[in-house]
């Protein structure tokens, strides 16, 4: 008797079948979290240009006005205080640039540049495939 396929048989397919629609389903999942990866990177670059350019911005002009404070103060309370006038201005702009650097900091650690959608979603990918 030859062999014969029933409609069962047919309508499921076997583990090649099974195997190529893993793997479709897996580079589909991929693509999708490439292209989420992708986005968001695209944002986080736009981020950082915008970031930098009023960064540089800033810079310049605070450099301005601490010179021009500092030599107004320094000229004002020399008569006074003498050299103890450098020592003070010297400490505040200490002061303000630790204060400067924490705030940084904490910008930073606020998880803006690290990806946290894509990151979610790998992460839930993870415990899915587990």
């Amino acid at each position: 008797m030859p062999f014969e396929t029933t409609n069962e048989e047919s309508a499921r397919p076997g583990l090649l079948g099974g195997v190529a629609t893993m793997a479709r389903n897996l580079l589909g999942l991929v693509l999708c979290r490439v292209e989420l990866a992708a986005l968001e990177l695209a944002d986080v670059r736009a981020a950082l240009l915008k970031l930098a350019v009023f960064f540089a911005a800033g810079v310049i002009t605070t450099f301005f006005a601490l010179a021009c404070w500092t030599g107004l103060v320094v000229m004002l309370a020399w008569e006074s205080l003498g050299w103890k006038i450098l020592a003070i201005v010297a400490l505040v702009h200490t002061c303000a640039t630790v204060l400067i650097a924490f705030y940084a900091r904490a910008l930073i650690r606020e998880g803006r540049l690290s990806l946290p959608l894509t990151m979610a979603e790998l992460r839930n990918d993870r415990d899915a495939l587990q």
